[in-house]
């Protein structure tokens, strides 16, 4: 094993493969162990949603905008749905629009829990049952979220049990 360590550090020093890159939260400090992207021809990672008023888990079809803030997260959202059914709606981020001059039609649909996450893995890649720690591109806060990978097929994952607290110390910048 020291072997196989010092051939790997040669190599990274003479740049045949490249170093590993750390990934930090800028809110948090906390290290994550992989940024998550979009899925090909696709803007934003996907992002699984429940909403938590009633009315709109059962009314949402695809194409709607939606204006909903994820619970445990101060940032309102504003997203696409692609789909929706069985409760969960699966959407695509479109960014801060309040804050363009633009006038479009959304629906306010509250507070809502974010269940997961779909998208391209960019760093190390996962297996499926690994309880990660990862960034979402998009983020507008950089914060490190963390889920637990169900699915993973190449770089795609599915990370379900999203949540914003990491449940470790943080690993600081040196």
């Amino acid at each position: 094993m020291e072997s196989a360590a010092k051939i790997k550090e040669v190599l990274e020093e003479i740049e045949v493969i490249p170093k590993e890159e750390k990934l930090y939260g800028m809110i948090d400090g906390y290290e994550a162990d992989f940024s998550l992207g979009p899925l090909p021809k696709e803007n934003s990672c996907r992002e699984i949603l429940y909403p938590l008023d009633d009315e709109f888990r059962k009314s949402l079809k695809a194409g709607d905008i939606i204006r909903y803030r994820p619970f445990g997260c101060p940032i309102i959202h504003f997203a696409e749905v692609i789909k929706a059914g069985g409760g969960l709606v699966v959407v695509h981020i479109k960014g801060p629009r309040h804050r363009f001059d633009e006038e479009f039609d959304f629906l306010d649909i509250g507070i809502c829990m974010v269940c997961g996450f779909e998208g391209i893995v960019k760093g190390k890649l996962p297996r499926v049952g690994d309880t990660v720690r990862f960034l979402p591109h998009y983020c507008m806060m950089q914060k490190v979220h963390t889920g637990v990978v169900v699915q993973a097929e190449g770089d795609k994952v599915n990370i379900e049990g999203i949540d914003l607290k990491v449940w470790a110390p943080p690993i600081t910048r040196e």
